[in-house]
């Protein structure tokens, strides 16, 4: 196997390190979508995020909440942070290795997601779905 958060993650691959402890770690990214942005990494392998065990994912995001609590600190007077998880490659996961992103937010920065949709559902299509998901979720 060749990624490249493993190679980080086991310091083969230089990076900018924020945070580490047993579960996860955190770097800034090299590609920063604003000034700031990091990656809090599980060290557990798995593309997805489903296929990591919930201690991985619980730290990530305790993890993430103290980085971000930190980013609101610094220097670059951020507004907010996004906390953006994308799950498989049409999420837009570019690399196949779990990982949340927090990334500092300006307004005008001129990132955002458009959730407004053309869709339209009846409250019974949603119900029918609502039921099919839930019927799925594995406790």
């Amino acid at each position: 196997m060749d990624c490249i958060f493993c190679s980080i993650i086991e310091k083969k691959i230089e990076s900018s390190f924020v945070y580490e402890d047993d579960l996860v770690i955190a770097i800034m990214d090299l590609f920063p979508a604003t000034e700031g942005h990091v990656l809090v990494i599980p060290k557990s392998h798995s593309e997805l995020v489903t296929g990591l065990a919930d201690e991985y994912v619980e730290r990530m995001f305790k993890a993430g909440k103290s980085i971000s609590a930190g980013m609101r600190k610094t220097g670059f007077k951020l507004e907010a942070v996004s906390f953006v998880l994308s799950d498989g490659k049409s999420a837009g996961q570019e690399i196949p290795h779990a990982h949340l992103h927090l990334i500092p937010r300006y307004s005008g920065d001129g990132i955002g997601f458009r959730f407004g949709s053309k869709l339209k559902f009846t409250r019974n299509q949603l119900d029918v779905t609502a039921a099919e998901i839930k019927s799925n979720i594995e406790n």
